[in-house]
């Protein structure tokens, strides 16, 4: 059993760090108080809340042998039904905004057929958030792409750039109207990278998984959207730049004043302080490593950034320093510190000097405390961002309901809403009134 006390004592001492360097500097006395139409909002992901999306990558993974999920999906939080509740849900919690994913694999479940009834289900939810006074954010692909394409190669494949340009611009045809941002991908900068962020040895039983999906369907190469494993990382790497350049295009010839960025996974990546003298962090390196193209490329192809953070790492010029000495952490055992949501926001801003959306943030914990704790701490250091410069235009919390993990299946909890999988039933969680205080006042 967590003591309470003790993880909210690591939790004061956590922020207070900033707050005693802040005052020390003599800086401005704090504005607790957000822009005027600040979006504040909650995100899910198709495959993760919908349930049966069986024309997926993923869903067949699920059910191959061996397979390095969990459980399978199965009926997910059946969101593809209950969607209505899950706005409703998001309007009852106080927020103003709603960031959710087009699924393509339902979208085109065959190559080059598009599904009408799918296009409109996507317009209703789009046509519902503004019923509601809520501001779509919609993602145009959130790691799951149709099994077809996974067959093709996904990303490895050559034709994977101008295959998802032209689900780009079917999709906006019909439903860029009533968007209010869009972006392209998520976290597409991590894609063969994440077995060197995963805990575990996964990366040998995802080839082994990949390579039996492969061969139940005769293909040489079955690459999901979201690998583990990929023969050649920096081959998917291109064609996913590539593909969010023809994608926002496409998106953009369709409707050109709608904001069109791409969402990043970021550590907030830090130098361990009193290094010798010579020695050199590994921070920077890393940086560069995780996010450098796409910073890059983003200067010039986005109108906004994503980002989404939920850790920080400390790096000497040898390796990763351990969590310090009673920090709060996760349930997979990462630490939760609250600071690193800013800190990650003015590096993106300071790299591509692009007004930057919170898209995901948040902590995958059974224990609802260190989320609600977690929730006024990050958001107290992201206005300090915001008051020293740093444009940001919305803070949207992963997530609205306990979900699909990928691989860990249901076991980890990110939700601001408790799911029962058996009834479907969203009940809100403390931390759901914590965030709903803070976007009814506007004000941290």
């Amino acid at each position: 059993m967590i003591d309470r006390r003790a993880m909210l004592g690591a939790t004061v001492a956590l922020t207070a760090a900033p707050m005693a360097l802040h005052a020390a500097g003599k800086a401005k006395p704090f504005n607790p108080a957000f822009p005027k139409g600040f979006l504040w909002g909650t995100a899910t992901a198709a495959h993760q809340v919908e349930g049966n999306n069986t024309s997926s990558d993923v869903w067949f993974l699920e059910h191959q042998k061996p397979t390095v999920y969990a459980e399978p999906s199965g009926d997910a939080a059946n969101s593809f039904l209950l969607w209505e509740q899950d706005l409703d849900l998001v309007k009852s919690l106080g927020l103003n905004t709603y960031r959710f994913s087009l699924e393509w694999a339902r979208i085109e479940p065959e190559q080059g057929l598009f599904s009408i009834a799918m296009l409109d289900h996507y317009k209703a939810m789009i046509e519902g958030c503004h019923a509601r006074g809520i501001t779509p954010v919609v993602t145009f692909n959130h790691f799951t792409t149709p099994r077809w394409f996974a067959a093709l190669g996904g990303w490895h494949g050559d034709d994977a750039p101008a295959l998802f340009a032209r689900y780009c611009d079917r999709a906006a045809r019909h439903l860029a109207g009533g968007i209010a941002y869009a972006t392209t991908l998520n976290e597409p900068n991590l894609s063969g990278k994440l077995g060197e962020l995963l805990p575990g040895d996964l990366l040998g039983a995802d080839k082994e998984m990949v390579e039996a999906a492969a061969k139940a369907l005769g293909v040489a190469l079955y690459q999901p959207g979201n690998p583990l494993y990929t023969p050649d990382g920096a081959r998917t790497q291109r064609h996913l730049l590539e593909g969010h350049r023809l994608g926002r295009a496409a998106i953009k010839a369709v409707r050109s004043d709608l904001p069109v960025g791409v969402s990043l996974a970021m550590l907030d990546e830090q130098a361990a302080p009193g290094l010798p003298k010579g020695a050199v962090s590994l921070r920077d390196a890393k940086r560069e490593h995780f996010y450098g193209e796409w910073l890059r490329l983003a200067k010039t192809d986005c109108d906004f950034l994503g980002i989404q953070n939920y850790e920080r790492s400390v790096w000497t010029d040898k390796g990763k320093l351990p969590n310090p000495s009673g920090a709060v952490t996760n349930t997979m055992g990462a630490e939760v510190y609250p600071p690193s949501l800013a800190g990650v926001a003015r590096y993106a801003h300071a790299q591509t000097n692009l007004p930057i959306m919170v898209t995901e943030h948040g902590v995958g914990s059974e224990h609802d405390e260190i989320r609600a704790n977690l929730i006024p701490a990050a958001l107290t250091e992201l206005k300090k961002a915001m008051d020293d410069g740093v444009p940001v235009i919305g803070y949207c919390h992963w997530s609205l309901i306990d979900n699909y993990e990928w691989v860990f299946g249901y076991r980890i909890r990110f939700g601001l809403c408790e799911l029962d999988r058996a009834t479907f039933k969203r009940t809100p969680k403390p931390s759901a009134g914590v965030l709903g205080r803070i976007a009814r006042a506007n004000s941290v």
